[in-house]
């Protein structure tokens, strides 16, 4: 135990070295090196779940040995673990499954450019991850939004600079309004690392006058990170932005970097802010009522749409908002559905952008709908794929959304609110037909035969890269759903730690 108390920080810096490193190295070397310190760091992060599962209690690793206030602090439990993991298995299958993709985007010189700001990335979200320290989640913060932007205009074509701009701009209005909620909470507590944080807020918090700045600076903080994650409505930046970027970074950022930004939200509030507090702001009520706009809104977008990558950037905001309407109902029953539903979200969305590129690759390199029409017989496997990430989206049980649509159900009833129970059903229900008219719709349409036979020439090559990560895909998925159970304890588990 000893020695995984050192890994939540290697995965930190050996992702920073990475990144240094790569840039050096030719393009298949470079993809090779990427792949394995990602495995690496995915074993080091399965050594920490396992190490904290087994003792049943988190740990902290003190920075130089410097303690409160001075010093800075990496904490690991259960759900940071257990992020840790899913997260760095999503991307390890976004890099092996879209690296064909990379190389017909992307100038062969650009190649190690990609994956050292993948790396640079993914030190981002392991700090944002295990941090403990608020500021340091602020500069990861802009790390990730600016490597984000990095993978995103890399492809260099006219609508990915565009999509990067507004990215761009909206990320960093959200990094200012986190930055100032920051400066704020400093300034009432005179702390930076979130225990001591929590504990000097949960004396103040009986002051009307200190109530009035800490709803200020906790809100503000907030809409930060929700501008940053795609809340309705600030949802408009994910089409372009998930639409026209090379599938490797479309299953990266729709997957995790969101994720991520909610993650340390919710850390924020447990371990910053305390939950008690919390209860006696509005915040909550006002993320309850976005949540629920962002499933109805994001799902008529995608109704809509004529091309299948933005009606799955549509999709997304629509599971944000299911998301935070978790986070809205609160209590422990509403936390534990919105974490296990960012898994769920997480593994189904990057299946999904690594997907649809091979089925536009038998249909004349078209994300339009009237071209895709038998793309799923010209390419099974494809085909296949979408359609298991389509059905665990709707709800169909024994894949993994039915089961996170589940646990929003029980967290309703278990909120001991009629009206909130009402309303969660009621969008539940509303969601889940939108999803199915869309889902649907595009599997009847990839699974016509028409024109079939004159474009069975066209098949996908290096069928090994990609099936292998999404069969490891489906299977999460699968585990998911079936033995939900197990993650919903460790999530649990996680936010007794936190408290």
């Amino acid at each position: 135990m000893e020695v995984i108390r050192n890994f939540p920080l290697f995965t930190i810096i050996l992702s920073l070295f990475s990144g240094a490193l790569c840039i050096l190295l030719p393009g298949r070397t470079a993809r090779k090196s990427a792949l394995a310190v990602e495995g690496v760091l995915l074993l080091m992060a399965a050594a920490v779940l396992a190490g904290v599962l087994h003792a049943g209690e988190a740990f902290t690793y003190t920075m130089g040995e410097f303690p409160a206030p001075w010093g800075n602090e990496i904490r690991a439990g259960v759900l940071e673990a257990l992020l840790a993991v899913s997260f760095l298995g999503i991307l390890f299958c976004s890099v092996l499954a879209g690296h064909t993709f990379l190389e017909e985007d992307l100038d062969v010189s650009r190649i190690p450019l990609y994956y050292t700001l993948i790396h640079l990335l993914t030190a981002a979200m392991m700090s944002l991850i295990w941090t403990n320290d608020i500021f340091t989640g602020y500069v990861f913060l802009e790390i990730m939004t600016l490597t984000s932007c990095g993978i995103l205009i890399v492809r260099e074509i006219g609508r990915t600079t565009l999509a990067a701009v507004r990215y761009m701009i909206l990320n960093l209005v959200g990094s200012g309004l986190f930055l100032l909620g920051v400066v704020l909470l400093y300034d009432l507590t005179g702390h930076l690392l979130m225990v001591p944080m929590r504990e000097t807020i949960a004396v103040i918090a009986g002051n009307p006058a200190s109530m009035r700045v800490l709803n200020m600076a906790v809100g503000i903080l907030t809409i930060g990170l929700a501008i940053k994650s795609g809340l309705f409505p600030f949802h408009t930046w994910m089409p372009d932005t998930y639409g026209w970027a090379t599938p490797t970074s479309a299953s990266v950022l729709a997957a995790l970097v969101s994720k991520t930004y909610i993650f340390l939200l919710v850390k924020i509030y447990f371990r910053a802010v305390g939950i008690p507090v919390l209860e006696q702001m509005h915040i909550r009520n006002v993320l309850f009522a976005l949540g629920i706009l962002g499933m109805i809104v994001g799902s008529v977008l995608a109704i809509r749409a004529d091309n299948i990558n933005r009606m799955v950037a549509y999709s997304s905001a629509a599971q944000i908002g299911y998301i935070y309407m978790g986070i809205g109902l609160g209590g422990p029953a509403g936390y534990v559905a919105a974490l296990f539903h960012m898994l769920v979200h997480a593994v189904t969305k990057s299946q999904l952008f690594l997907t649809t590129p091979h089925l536009a690759r038998v249909s004349g390199k078209s994300l339009k709908f009237k071209k895709l029409q038998g793309s799923g017989i010209r390419n099974v496997e494809a085909g296949i794929f979408f359609t298991f990430s389509a059905l665990s989206m709707i709800g169909i049980p024994v894949f993994a959304g039915f089961a996170s649509k589940l646990q929003f159900g029980l967290a309703a009833v278990r909120s001991g609110s009629s009206i909130r129970l009402v309303a969660v059903i009621i969008a539940l229900a509303l969601s889940s037909v939108l999803n199915a008219s869309y889902f649907i719709r595009t599997i009847i349409r990839i699974y016509s035969a028409e024109d079939h036979a004159k474009r069975a020439h066209l098949v996908r090559k290096d069928r090994l890269p990609y099936m292998l990560p999404m069969l490891i895909l489906a299977a999460f998925n699968l585990f998911l759903g079936l033995l939900s159970w197990v993650v919903i304890g460790w999530i649990e588990q996680g936010l007794a730690m936190f408290v």
